[in-house]
């Protein structure tokens, strides 16, 4: 049982931890045993390398163990929690997920908004945070890559990469069907097959079919009757051509359409003075007057091209996306003429979003060396164009809010690994990135508009980022690192709206320093990694959202700071047995004495000082306090997670498996302030799975559960005045068929 921060007795690092482990006697280990992890290679540095050469933390997470995770049909959030350091949260559903490594993330709502994370779909940037939110379906592995990594990908990277790499075509006539269905009518159908094609071609198709039935019901006479269902489904067909071993081109088409319903807001759930639910409360019962619905088509291309030249290889990655998404929902989560308790009454609020005319093109060309030797090297050149126009739209108060961007960068890039010697190798990198944006809003009442602030804007910023980092092998299975980089996020504008005027932050920076070790133990029967890190971010931007005026305002903060360690541990103390374990601490905390905000439309209880306090008599609805010294938004400081695998073989051949995971994290702050009622409680979620597996692992039958305890607390919250939240799923289950071929 993990023990609270408070009552935890001074433990070592995870870096002492783990040299004490890479120094246990090799008489203490597992030698005798044939049985040995798989080697893990990764991408993390865009060249395919053994994980335990790679000067940064990375974790990986691939085969079974994705598989298990995404039971039941969970949207890219699953991952969150799963590796050290990674929270992923959303108001959105699965439309819009806001990633956050080492705490270092943007809680922004707004559909322009920036994030210090990229996500980066085969090769690809996903810009928008829309398009951040592809489903997960036949994949090779998902990669999280900590730290700033402003040298080697384009756009946005200051506080990491989560990378997805799908599964290439091949020559091969395999595929797989998988068919699960559970709770709340919950379906989700997905196969992949390498499709028959003779000559230098190959190719792949690949498919995902999600959905669940509406399983909250309106207890309200007017508003959507039913809600918290969708249809979600994704295709990607991948065509490779291979001529020659000097040539090879990739081509991918994907698209995904969402049919379902907005993140549900719950009205009055939590109970004043506490972060508690209110007594009475019932995931299954809503009471809302509005509209909840939501709508996303998507649909993206790429080619990636290789030539193979003497002594060094060409990469063209050229990238096209597009995304039309569609969200409209009761807003404050509950009935303003029948609200029946425990809900609050709220006030009439209805509104949608919408992006429209979203396209999004990427560019990129690298060279990398394959001659032989001590020296290794890549350089390329980045191109980024992107333009949209986003739709706010008010129901109550008829309101169209229309506000047009364009955002244009371009890179120049390059990074060098040199081997000193044969056990101390260097790398280094450098970026020179320029970027511009342009906004500019209009409505169809100007009278209601906040334009004292304009309702244009133009940025236009350039940064040098680089990053260097050393290898020492102690021997063949252990190497030690230590890792400087810089990290650049471009300046952010939001547009004018009814509430508050045009903001704009200005671009932020980040200084990382890391020490960390990476072993294989026991011949193999054991892998570690671990590491220490500390970062600094200037001019770090923020989103001021909710208060009494329902503002949604950006701000630098001065600085902010981060510190901590991590460490995975994947172990086979049996044959039979898999045991993998991984968690983190992470202290965040803003750096600007003057930084203030206006905290609490909902009269909670404020933990900040306050320096003017609300007057309603003069239209102020909410506390101005102090927020210098708080965590960064949704940052945990602890996460642990855990999964084990036991195998029961049979005499024929076969299989019977139990899995189980865990994943922990302690408490969050929702907002930049600090309160009582918005304050996420600490949340443990487990998994089971029990299974069958037979005719030499072609067919797998298994039953599973998601959220096992049924532990339900708020995720999220809205500062309107009414004390609104926004939960986990409870707990859900079902039975998964699975056939290869």
């Amino acid at each position: 049982m993990l023990q609270h921060p408070a009552q935890a007795r001074p433990a070592p690092t995870a870096l002492a931890v783990a040299l004490a482990l890479a120094a246990w006697p090799a008489s203490q280990a597992l030698a005798q045993e044939k049985t040995q992890l798989e080697t893990v290679t990764i991408t993390a540095e865009r060249r395919v390398e053994n994980i335990k050469d790679v000067p940064t933390a990375v974790s990986s997470i691939s085969g079974e163990k994705l598989d298990v995770l995404a039971s039941g049909g969970q949207d890219v959030r699953f991952l969150s929690g799963r590796v050290p350091s990674l929270n992923i949260e959303s108001s959105f559903g699965r439309a819009y997920p806001r990633f956050y490594i080492r705490g270092y993330g943007n809680s922004d709502f707004r559909l322009n908004a920036s994030q210090p994370v990229s996500v980066i779909y085969d090769d690809v940037v996903q810009e928008n945070p829309i398009l951040k939110g592809f489903p997960v379906f036949d994949l090779k592995a998902v990669e999280v890559i900590a730290g700033p990594q402003g040298t080697l990908f384009g756009r946005n990277t200051p506080a990491g990469v989560v990378k997805f790499d799908s599964v290439r075509p091949s020559q091969k006539q395999d595929g797989y069907v998988s068919l699960s269905y559970g709770r709340f009518g919950s379906f989700n159908a997905e196969a992949a097959a390498n499709l028959p094609l003779t000559g230098d071609w190959s190719a792949r198709v690949s498919g995902l079919v999600q959905r669940r039935d509406d399983w909250v019901k309106n207890t309200n006479s007017t508003g959507t009757r039913e809600t918290e269902g969708y249809r979600d489904a994704a295709v990607r067909l991948q065509a490779l051509y291979e001529p020659h071993k000097q040539f090879s081109a990739l081509f991918n088409v994907h698209h995904r359409n969402l049919d379902g319903s907005p993140r549900l807001f719950r009205g009055g759930i939590i109970r004043p003075g506490s972060n508690d639910l209110v007594d009475g409360f019932d995931p299954k019962r809503i009471s809302i007057d509005g509209t909840n619905s939501q709508d996303l088509k998507q649909s993206g291309a790429s080619a990636r091209l290789k030539w193979a030249l003497d002594g060094f290889n060409v990469y063209s990655i050229t990238g096209y996306e597009t995304v039309k998404p569609f969200s409209r929902g009761d807003i404050d989560g509950a009935s303003v003429y029948n609200a029946p308790a425990p809900f609050g009454a709220g006030f009439p609020v209805e509104t949608s979003d919408a992006l429209t005319g979203h396209r999004q093109l990427s560019q990129e060309v690298r060279l990398e060396s394959t001659t032989p030797g001590p020296l290794r090297w890549q350089a390329g050149v980045y191109l980024f164009d992107e333009k949209y126009t986003i739709q706010a739209t008010d129901y109550i108060t008829p309101l169209v809010l229309s506000s047009y961007q364009t955002n244009r960068a371009w890179a120049l890039f390059g990074s060098v690994n040199y081997e000193l010697s044969e056990r101390l190798k260097l790398r280094g990198g450098l970026r020179y990135t320029k970027d511009k944006k342009d906004l500019s809003t209009s409505s169809t009442d100007p009278a209601r508009l906040r334009t004292e602030a304009g309702t244009s804007a133009h940025t236009d910023d350039a940064k040098w980022n680089w990053d260097s980092s050393l290898t020492y092998a102690l021997n063949r299975d252990t190497n030690v690192y230590t890792r400087f980089a810089t990290g650049f996020r471009a300046s952010s504008i939001q547009p004018a709206a009814e509430f508050n005027p045009q903001s704009q932050a200005r671009p932020e920076d980040v200084k990382s320093i890391e020490f960390g070790i990476k072993s294989d133990l026991w011949d193999r029967r054991a892998r570690l990694s671990a590491a220490v890190f500390s970062y600094e971010v200037k001019n770090q931007q923020l989103t001021a959202v909710g208060g009494g005026n329902n503002a949604n305002r950006l701000i630098n903060a001065k600085k902010s700071k981060g510190s901590g360690a991590e460490f995975n541990l994947e172990v086979l103390p049996t044959d039979n047995l898999l045991l993998t374990l991984g968690a983190s601490y992470n202290k965040t905390a803003l750096k600007d004495g003057g930084l203030q905000v206006e905290a609490c439309g909902s009269a909670c209880t404020l933990r900040d000082p306050i320096i003017v306090p609300r007057n309603p008599a003069a239209f102020k609805f909410s506390d101005t306090v102090l927020i210098d010294g708080n965590p960064l938004p949704n940052a945990p400081k602890w996460t642990a997670n855990l999964t084990a695998r036991y195998s029961i073989p049979t005499a024929a051949g076969n299989e019977y498996y139990i899995y189980t995971d865990w994943a922990y994290r302690s408490k969050v702050n929702f907002f930049l302030y600090d309160s009582v009622e918005f304050t996420g409680k600490s949340l443990t979620e487990g998994g089971l799975r029990v299974g069958y597996i037979w005719d030499n692992g072609k067919y797998e039958v298994a039953g599973f559960a998601r959220n096992i305890t049924n532990k339900v607390v708020t995720t999220g919250a809205i500062d309107f005045n009414n004390l609104l939240g926004f939960i986990n799923d409870p707990r859900t289950y079902g039975v998964q068929f699975k056939a290869l071929f």
